[in-house]
């Protein structure tokens, strides 16, 4: 089997805001709804503050430990790319940990290439938070 490729990345620049905001709050976490305005966004809150359900599903982590959530519909149109979280300047989501800081995060997505998308595949499903 080929090697599985992850499903979330981070850039540099994310891993620092991450490291800052893990100083500043403990333990963090991302949930990405998939809905309207700040849920087309990763959301950034204290690990654990954002309740995980059977309808949200586990793409990886990032920054260490970090976890990364996404709503499982939201999962179904993104299944096929890799989710890269990165940040920018600019207001963050409403709820979101780094909004008074400045910036905001944001994720650029890519498609994963066929051998990637057949190593997916054969890994099995992602996770799921419990029901």
């Amino acid at each position: 089997m080929a090697d599985i490729p992850p499903r979330v990345t981070s850039t540099p620049a994310a891993d620092a805001w991450i490291a800052r905001l893990t100083a500043m709050h403990g333990p963090l976490m991302f949930h990405q709804s998939g809905g309207c305005c700040d849920g087309s966004v990763p959301m950034c809150y204290p690990r654990g503050e954002f309740k995980v359900g059977g309808q949200d599903v586990l793409l990886g982590h990032i920054a260490g430990d970090v976890p990364v959530w996404i709503g499982a519909a939201q999962f179904e149109y993104a299944r096929n790319t890799q989710l890269t979280i990165d940040v920018a300047p600019g207001r963050g989501a409403g709820m979101s940990l780094e909004t008074p800081e400045g910036i905001r995060f944001l994720g650029h997505a890519r498609l994963f290439t066929d051998a990637e998308a057949l190593a997916l595949e054969e890994g099995g499903p992602p996770p799921r938070g419990k029901s």
